[in-house]
C-alpha cells in the first residue's frame, strides 16, 4: 500500500463530466490498495472569471478581498469532486486550504507556505476516506485567507505530499507528461520518461508551463518524487525523481 497525493488542474475538472471522470480515477487508485489525498484547482476558467468580475466592480480591488474571492473557485471544485466520489459509491471529505492546515505568510496574491499541519487530512485518510484539499490557498497568522499565485495548486500538492510523508505526488494535467517541446504545437515532440529536478527546473525557468517553478523547488528540497500524467489517458507520463532513485521502485507507475 502506498500513500499517493494526486493533483488535478483546472482542465481536468472543467465540467461535471470531467469531475466524474476524475472521481472514477481516484476510486481506481484507492481500490488498488492505496491511501489517496487529492488537491484540486478551480474548474476551467473560473479563476479568470472571478478576476474579471472583481475588476468590473473595482479597478484596484483590495488585495485581502481579492484573496477571499479567489479561494472560492477551488472550494467549488473540491465540494463537487467529493460529491462525485460519493455518488460513485465511495467516500471523501473536502477541506479548504485553511482546514487542511496550510499556514502562509501575509503576502496576499503570492503567499509562501510557512507550514502544513494536515491533521484533519490524516484523520480522513485513517477513516479510509479520500481527502480532497482546495489547492492554491491557505491562511496567514491573522486567520485571513491567502492565495499562492499562479501555479499554486502544484505547490500545494507537493507541500501536502511532504507533510503527509507520501510515497509520490502525481500531477495530472491535459498532456501525457513532460515533452521535449509542447506536443500541442510540435507534433514530433517526444515524451521524456524520467527526468531529474535540475533539468525540469531549467525547463520551468525557461518558460515551460508543465510544472510551476516553486512546485519543483519544493519537491527538490524535500526529495519528493513527482509523476506528471494526463487525466485524460492512462499513459505512463513522466517521473521527476531525486538523484539515485530508481523510477521503477516508485508506486503506481
Amino acid at each position: 500500500m502506498a500513500l499517493i497525493v494526486q493533483k488535478y488542474g483546472g482542465s481536468s475538472v472543467a465540467d461535471a463530466d470531467s469531475i466524474k471522470r476524475v472521481a472514477r480515477r481516484i476510486i481506481e487508485t484507492k481500490n488498488a490498495g492505496n491511501d489517496v489525498a487529492v488537491v484540486v484547482s478551480a474548474m476551467g476558467d473560473t479563476t479568470d472569471d472571478l478576476i474579471d468580475q472583481a475588476l468590473s466592480i473595482d479597478s484596484d480591488p483590495p488585495a485581502r478581498e481579492m484573496d477571499m474571492l479567489m479561494t472560492a473557485g477551488e472550494r467549488i471544485s473540491m465540494s463537487l469532486l467529493a460529491m462525485a466520489i460519493h455518488a460513485a459509491g465511495s467516500h471523501a471529505y473536502s477541506f479548504t486550504g485553511s482546514q487542511a492546515g496550510f499556514m502562509t505568510d501575509a503576502q496576499f496574491g503570492a503567499a509562501h507556505i510557512r507550514a502544513v499541519k494536515p491533521d484533519r487530512v490524516r484523520r480522513a485518510l485513517d477513516l479510509g476516506s479520500v481527502a480532497i484539499v482546495a489547492g492554491f490557498q491557505g491562511r496567514n497568522e491573522r486567520g485571513d485567507a491567502t492565495t499562492l499565485g499562479r501555479g499554486g495548486s502544484d505547490t500545494s500538492a507537493v507541500a501536502l505530499a511532504v507533510a503527509l510523508d507520501a510515497d509520490i505526488c502525481e500531477i495530472y494535467t491535459d498532456v501525457d507528461g513532460i515533452f521535449t517541446a509542447d506536443p500541442r504545437i510540435v507534433p514530433t515532440a517526444r515524451r521524456i520518461p524520467s527526468i531529474g529536478y535540475d533539468e525540469i527546473l531549467e525547463m520551468s525557468s525557461c518558460g515551460s508551463k508543465v510544472l510551476a517553478l516553486r512546485c519543483v523547488e519544493y519537491a527538490q528540497r524535500f526529495k519528493m518524487p513527482l509523476h506528471v500524467r494526463s487525466s485524460f489517458s492512462h499513459r505512463p507520463g513522466t517521473l521527476v525523481v531525486p538523484d539515485g532513485v530508481d523510477p521503477n521502485t516508485l508506486p503506481n507507475i
